[in-house]
């Protein structure tokens, strides 16, 4: 019996602003058993998905009564170190608050490196250090979210995408579980959204002609069904790991797939 009915991968980007159509955003989606399938923005002036639009429709999606799970291809929280350094309890539910404070990168017309530059926002007074990197990083060998303007980075799609995991929980509540910070179990007939990491996943999935960011969304999409079709899922939301890293988990966010 599968945990989940229908899978969503989304390959993420922090380009330009929060409005911006960008042809880099991609998402797929399967219902059960089905091929994954690119799902496209409603058609407008805008060809590509925008950062607003995706959240919209998110939560759109995990409204309805199918149990969902999202892998985002973005970081959702920061390296306890982060958390040290600006004295911020250890509480994701707060961090989102705060994050946003800082960096309001929902808004209109703001691009991430406008409050890196300090002309909007206060990011300097929530800096990271790209030696900073969270034990699942450390784990599966990803650079660490404050790693910015090098290929390979997520830095600026984890700064571009938090404030809307944010949003996105503030519209529906408790009915969308954040996997591991609402706990490691995720309750029956519950959706559920998780971080992702498209290398661990699209090794096993050939390309089939999709250029690099649709298939990153794909192989996201296709890889959580067929590990909750093939029955492992349960134990990738389980990771081995002492109680010590497991209560960093819970604050910095885990990345799932990575043992």
């Amino acid at each position: 019996m599968t945990l989940f009915s229908r899978y969503i991968g989304i390959d993420y980007s922090g380009a330009e602003t929060a409005n911006s159509s960008l042809k880099a955003l991609r998402v797929y989606l399967a219902e059960g058993d089905t091929e994954p399938a690119e799902v496209l923005p409603l058609p407008s002036s805008r060809k590509y998905w925008t950062r607003r639009g995706i959240a919209e429709w998110l939560i759109e999606k995990l409204a309805e009564d199918v149990p969902t799970l999202v892998g985002m291809d973005h970081g959702f929280s920061f390296p306890l170190r982060y958390f040290e350094v600006h004295l911020l309890p250890p509480d994701w539910p707060s961090f989102l608050d705060d994050f946003q404070q800082h960096w309001p990168t929902d808004r209109d017309h703001l691009y991430v490196d406008f409050i890196r530059i300090g002309s909007h926002g206060n990011g300097a007074e929530r800096m990271g250090n790209s030696r900073w990197r969270r034990l699942a990083e450390i784990r599966c060998g990803a650079k660490s979210v404050f790693h910015f303007d090098v290929p390979g980075s997520v830095a600026k799609s984890t700064h571009a995408g938090i404030p809307w995991l944010r949003v996105i929980r503030q519209q529906l509540g408790e009915r969308v579980h954040f996997w591991p910070f609402d706990g490691w179990d995720i309750a029956a007939g519950k959706s559920a959204m998780a971080e992702a990491y498209p290398a661990l996943w699209k090794k096993n999935y050939p390309g089939a002609g999709r250029t690099a960011d649709q298939h990153d969304a794909y192989s996201i999409a296709a890889g959580l069904r067929d590990a909750d079709r093939e029955g492992c899922l349960q134990a990738l939301l389980h990771p081995e790991m002492l109680a010590r890293e497991r209560g960093e988990a819970e604050v910095e966010g885990w990345i799932l797939g990575v043992p």
